[in-house]
């Protein structure tokens, strides 16, 4: 894993450094509000946002009152270049910089590549190959994995209520759900997961957007946002045991049988958003600014 983190550092150098001199002027563009189908499936590639919450209702611990979510809703706060304008109808529209635009369009295309040429034709076999009882043993097991970073978001927050619910969901999925390959927590206790990663928390703290950025493999981001990324994925468990007792390859393999087991529920989603969009990569930017600075005013 360290190896891991020091080729993602020196990869960020030796490819911001020429999309500098690509962004003269910083442009400041709007975000034209999602039609419903975009809305609805924003989230769906799986490269660009994390789709385990899509299978799952929101119901916090306890006290808090139920949410049914019809899709997972990727988390954003407000953002610096940001603003909140009246349209003459009395809409708004939300507006983020986007000075790097070259670079986010050229990372757009790659992993619009990477999901059909790659990504798709491999979810799909694996789909047609394992049964979906199974599949879901897999998924439970590594979004239970998640669930350490969610509780300490949570926490951070001051959501008491879905630290509660992801404490308990953890303890009990790791025990009586095997290891958490059962979502046992789901099932007899009624205990659904909550949405927290770190980069809505810094939104939550008034830390903005700063301008939009698009990352191979990773996505739709930001600078707070890519923060966040590295700060949730270090806590997560196999951060530490990849770096501690399993070699690179494996570590790197695990990591790729996690996104095509989440990909596998999700074929079909990111062409239906396709087809419903005028302009992908703009419908995308859109997408992703409004999703995130709803979940932080949450």
């Amino acid at each position: 894993m360290k190896q891991t983190y020091s080729f993602i550092l020196l990869l960020t150098f030796l490819l911001i450094g020429p999309v500098l001199s690509l962004a003269d002027e910083a442009s400041t563009e709007p975000i034209e509000p999602m039609t419903q189908e975009e809305e609805k499936t924003f989230d769906v590639f799986p490269m660009i946002a994390d789709s385990n919450l899509a299978r799952d209702e929101e119901s916090p611990f306890v006290v808090a009152e139920q949410k049914e979510p019809d899709k997972f809703v990727p988390i954003l706060g407000e953002a610096a270049g940001e603003e909140d304008l009246a349209s003459e109808e009395g809409e708004e529209a939300a507006h983020i910089l986007d000075p790097f635009r070259p670079w986010n369009n050229a990372m757009f295309h790659i992993n619009d590549k990477l999901y059909f040429w790659v990504l798709k034709p491999v979810a799909e076999g694996y789909k047609r190959a394992v049964s979906e009882p199974i599949r879901n043993l897999f998924y439970n097991f590594f979004d239970n994995l998640r669930a350490p970073a969610r509780l300490v978001n949570n926490l951070l927050q001051g959501k008491m209520n879905g630290a509660g619910n992801e404490f308990v969901r953890f303890v009990f999925n790791s025990t009586a759900g095997l290891g958490g390959f059962a979502d046992a927590a789901k099932e007899l206790l009624h205990i659904q997961k909550t949405s927290a990663d770190f980069g809505q928390t810094l939104g939550r703290y008034g830390v903005g957007q700063w301008f939009y950025l698009v990352w191979p493999m990773i996505g739709p981001s930001s600078p707070r946002d890519t923060l966040g990324f590295a700060v949730d994925r270090a806590m997560y468990p196999f951060s530490y045991i990849s770096y501690t007792s399993i070699s690179f390859g494996a570590a790197t393999g695990i990591a790729v049988f996690e996104t095509i087991s989440d990909t596998s529920f999700n074929i079909g989603d990111y062409e239906a958003f396709k087809k419903a969009a005028l302009d992908p990569y703009v419908s995308m930017r859109s997408a992703y600014v409004q999703n995130r600075k709803k979940a932080v005013e949450e």
